[in-house]
């Protein structure tokens, strides 16, 4: 197992579909973003936190505010991912989530994605609430 693996407690495996990659042969570059998008959503389901839908029903919800990626190499048609999610800082009304995509032992793809926890109809940050950060922190 690659030493890049080991800050991360959680994976979410994905194989690559057909659809997915472009004329190079290779995943398109902004698919990356929907498999962090996939991994943080079972990330989220395995924390037993409030998911998207409980979220909207209270009017808080996380939106993200920043995402970062770095191209490291390619994944292909039917290549087996384990994409790793970790976070990396909870702030006041914000978490900062480190995500990579490994294919073997191979990184192909590091990035973070920032949420900004929110009142949806204020379009105002609110704190993030004391359970989920211990939640969160027994994750990590």
């Amino acid at each position: 197992m690659s030493n890049l693996r080991a800050p991360f407690s959680f994976f979410h495996r994905l194989r690559v579909r057909w659809a997915e990659v472009d004329l190079q042969r290779v995943v398109f570059n902004g698919n990356y973003l929907l498999y962090f998008d996939v991994a943080f959503t079972e990330y989220w389901r395995a924390t037993g936190l409030p998911d998207p839908i409980a979220q909207q029903k209270v009017g808080r919800e996380l939106f993200v505010r920043k995402a970062e990626i770095e191209y490291l190499g390619s994944a292909t048609f039917d290549d087996e991912l384990d994409i790793g999610v970790r976070c990396e800082k909870i702030g006041r009304s914000s978490l900062t989530m480190n995500l990579a995509i490994f294919r073997d032992d191979s990184c192909l793809i590091a990035g973070s994605l920032v949420y900004v926890y929110a009142d949806a109809h204020a379009k105002q940050s609110v704190e993030i609430p004391a359970a989920w950060r211990d939640r969160i922190s027994e994750l990590a």
